[in-house]
């Protein structure tokens, strides 16, 4: 026998797995094996969806942000110790331009999820633990109910019917009702929570930040004091963005990130103009460079944003004089 060969004609190739979330279903693509399913996206489906899964052992499992309806399905998924990557549904639909296809299926999208995760292989992001999704929830319904009662608000002044102004007028004041009721369970929920009581005293302790702000950023970015203040400036879309091309250098810009931080923080440079010495002054100083208003206040933006998250990962109150 002048020697042995071995065939390995059995063995696993290295898998990827795209999961397309809707309300209903759950459609999951396996590359390069190209078997896809569907799942309806419940908890016998989810169940399903990880016997399938465990079978194949995925190296990575990406999925689309899909507002609530994919949290399930990543955090079942995460606990039985699956790596799940949950990315931007802009980043997925660009990447599928890229390929060449303009067509959109759920089972097309699965696909080119599967695709996307061997190709970038995006990181596996932990679910938020369930006190942040029950803040995020009554953050964003704060958020909805002041919005609407702007709107009633603004239709009342407008109309001339006394009809209807009272009707409104009605509205604007159980919108008012629902709003404090809001914010009553709000502090109740923050205050019951140790570490969501010290997120909200570090962040209330910088000058400009108020509680809404506060709460919107503990709300909205979950990595603030666990991440680096570019990247934290990245995720907030604060961060500039070159724009150059050969001898050409272009305008920077901000855009992308997350726009509920981003527009409380809006409010908060705003205050910090005024009542933040060292941010005053730095205002100023670009100010008299000849900076445009709205760039000075994006810079304000941006320096409110790192500090608070150099403050959260240090654990420590803001002090005029920091240690």
């Amino acid at each position: 026998m002048q020697g042995k060969v071995s065939f390995q004609e059995d063995a696993m190739p290295v898998v990827y797995a795209g999961v397309d979330v809707s309300k209903e279903w759950l459609d999951v693509h396996l590359h390069p094996l190209g078997e896809s399913r569907r799942f309806s996206n419940d908890k016998t489906g989810i169940g399903q969806l990880k016997r399938l899964l465990a079978r194949y052992r995925p190296e990575r499992i990406v999925m689309e942000a899909t507002g609530k309806f994919h949290r399930p399905a990543h955090r079942s998924l995460w606990h039985d110790g699956f790596a799940v990557a949950v990315i931007d549904p802009l980043r997925a639909r660009m990447f599928a331009r890229a390929c060449g296809y303009l067509a959109k299926t759920d089972r097309l999208d699965a696909r080119f999820l599967a695709l996307l995760a061997e190709s970038l292989r995006p990181p596996a992001d932990a679910p938020p633990s369930p006190h942040i999704e029950a803040l995020q929830e009554l953050v964003n319904a704060r958020s909805a109910a002041k919005g609407d009662l702007a709107a009633q608000q603004n239709r009342s002044k407008t109309a001339t019917t006394a009809f209807l102004r009272s009707e409104l007028n009605r509205l604007v004041r159980k919108l008012e009702q629902h709003i404090d009721r809001l914010d009553k369970e709000i502090e109740r929920y923050v205050g019951k929570d140790p570490q969501l009581r010290r997120k909200a005293e570090i962040l209330t302790s910088i000058p400009g930040i108020g509680r809404v702000t506060a709460l919107a950023l503990m709300a909205g970015m979950d990595e603030l004091g666990s991440c680096s203040g570019k990247q934290a400036a990245m995720l907030a879309g604060l961060a500039p963005i070159a724009n150059d091309s050969g001898a050409r250098t272009g305008r920077r810009s901000i855009r992308a990130g997350g726009p509920a931080p981003r527009r409380a923080l809006y409010m908060a440079a705003l205050s910090a103009c005024r009542y933040n010495p060292a941010l005053a002054r730095f205002a100023e100083t670009l100010k008299a460079a000849g900076k445009p208003a709205k760039v000075v206040l994006v810079a304000i933006m941006r320096k409110l944003l790192v500090l608070a998250n150099c403050l959260l990962s240090q654990d420590r109150l803001w002090a005029p004089n920091p240690p």
